[in-house]
């Protein structure tokens, strides 16, 4: 049952709750109604790209499925392990896309695309721009992927864009940690060379909802949500290999209005709108199975747009961090405290497996 399934059956408790449905999002409306176009299998969507990649780049893009490779990611611009799009063919782009289209929409296509255009934009705005590449973002798959895989994962990764996803054969089982960031939040003007244009705002729906929903409290409520005058500089998870539950900060979903709720989980449903809808319905399951009412959402800083701030939502299971300590500079994170890379999902797999099934600590 998705988040929608849940409220549903709460309004027969709670009537007040029905106010909840209106505000939710289209897709999750949408979803109860009929079924999705299946997605194509992405292990032949990744073999697929395999085949394509021969000699050392087939060696880059190949990754071993280890906790130690999978965690050891990063956001700021660097080398990435996998083979990146400046070194593709233009067969080996298109497999990619094929690959990524196993667990993102179109929508979400186009977001991913506009997180790469922003590179464009920071090679015209600043004075030493040499590492600003478009290009420079990297496909990596990590262990054998095939239908019958206990375990493969894949992950894209660049500036501001870390993507990662693990599979049991041709299920996903975990689509987290996901970060994504904006910078700049705001284009001042157009750019050339395909860049993005004036006023671009690649992360507009999670700012703008955030807002909203801070502008939607009484003076009150607004004391208890802003824990904090001051930012922090980044997210405060940074990228962490594991974390545990941060403190506990901010207004609980249970206290605010039924306008208010449903703006929340609008906002915790837009951190996830990239994903195909069985995707997203899944991860705002695990939302809904650590209890809706102990949700909490937390601002730090300004309340005035263009001044630094950052704000937290975090429920039992999982966290999300928002930060723009600079004032047009945005980090997004999405982190689950047990089942990132499908942690949860493939220790229980493996506790349940005989010896020679062959996994190691590592695995």
């Amino acid at each position: 049952m998705n988040l929608l399934g849940l409220l549903s059956e709460r309004i027969a408790a709670h009537a007040w709750l029905s106010a909840l449905l209106v505000a939710l999002p289209v897709g999750l409306c949408s979803a109860l109604s009929g079924a999705a176009e299946p997605p194509p299998s992405a292990s032949a969507a990744a073999l697929a790209l395999v085949q394509l990649t021969a000699g050392d780049a087939r060696a880059k893009l190949m990754q071993p499925f280890t906790d130690e490779a999978r965690s050891d990611w990063h956001y700021t611009p660097r080398e990435r392990t996998g083979i990146a799009y400046r070194d593709m063919s233009p067969e080996q782009r298109q497999a990619s896309t094929a690959l990524l289209r196993t667990a993102l929409t179109a929508e979400g296509m186009d977001k991913v695309h506009a997180v790469m255009a922003l590179e464009i934009a920071l090679r015209e705005l600043e004075t030493f721009s040499s590492r600003r590449d478009p290009n420079n973002y990297a496909i990596a798959i990590f262990g054998a992927p095939t239908s019958q895989a206990s375990a493969w994962g894949f992950r894209l990764e660049g500036h501001h864009l870390s993507l990662h996803f693990t599979l049991q054969g041709d299920v996903f089982v975990s689509t987290l940690p996901q970060f994504m960031g904006a910078n700049p939040a705001l284009v001042p003007r157009d750019m050339p060379n395909g860049g993005p244009r004036q006023g671009t705002r690649v992360l507009a729906e999670e700012e703008d909802l955030a807002r909203a929903l801070l502008g939607a409290m009484s003076a009150e409520q607004q004391k208890v949500a802003v824990f904090d005058q001051r930012t922090y500089g980044d997210i405060v998870t940074r990228n962490a290999e594991k974390l545990a539950p941060l403190a506990p900060v901010g207004i609980e979903l249970g206290a605010l209005r039924p306008s208010e709720q449903a703006t929340l989980l609008k906002l915790v449903t837009a951190f996830a709108s990239h994903l195909r809808p069985e995707l997203r319905d899944a991860r705002l399951a695990r939302v809904r199975a650590g209890g809706l009412d102990g949700i909490r959402f937390g601002w730090a800083g300004s309340i005035e747009r263009g001044k630094p701030f950052y704000y937290r939502i975090q429920g039992k299971t999982f966290l999300i961090e928002l930060d723009n300590s600079g004032g047009n500079h945005i980090h997004s994170v999405w982190r689950d405290f047990e089942a990132d890379w499908g942690r949860d999902v493939l220790a229980e797999h493996y506790r349940g497996a005989a010896p020679a099934h062959g996994h190691g600590p590592n695995h």
